[in-house]
């Protein structure tokens, strides 16, 4: 993406108005990690700007279920009695794994509580809506990683699988 004409930071700009346009009706973001997203877009500029490789999804905009840890951020599962843990010390793997190969991660999205049900809708932090039809849920505990897909807010985002609702 940002090895075209475009940059990095340009490609977050983008990404973060399809965001604005398009969250308020489908409820897919609990939070955006807007400094985050502009420090690894940064860094993909800067190896651009000297010439040197990028790494294979340099500038890639993404987003994780809220199941994930992202560093400095509350894991909350979709469960407010999440909201008091302290925040998560480290990227889990995948995270950490996805920002080495030069992704920049925009935010966390909303689930099922615990990973657990089949339509997000979530009774803590609404129901996902489906980018094609508003009047229908997301469905899967993964419910806000496929509706910020299916919307075109980013073009990758992280789930996961318990009882087969992906």
């Amino acid at each position: 993406i940002a090895t075209g004409t475009r940059t990095a930071a340009e490609v977050l700009a983008e990404c973060l108005a399809m965001i604005e346009a398009r969250d308020g009706d489908l409820n897919c973001f609990t939070a955006k990690t807007l400094q985050r997203a502009q420090r690894e877009a940064a860094a993909i500029d800067r190896l651009r700007a000297a010439g040197k490789p990028l790494p294979p999804l340099g500038g890639v905009p993404y987003a994780v279920k809220n199941l994930f840890d992202v560093e400095g951020m509350v894991t909350l599962a979709g469960a407010k009695i999440n909201e008091g843990n302290a925040p998560a010390s480290a990227d889990a793997t995948i995270v950490a794994r996805m920002s080495r190969a030069g992704a920049v991660l925009v935010g966390t999205l909303n689930m099922e509580e615990l990973a657990y049900g089949f339509l997000t809708e979530n009774h803590h932090y609404g129901v996902t809506r489906n980018p094609h039809d508003l009047e229908r849920g997301a469905g899967g505990s993964s419910g806000g990683s496929a509706a910020a897909v299916g919307a075109g807010m980013v073009p990758i985002t992280l789930g996961s699988d318990t009882s087969g609702s992906i």
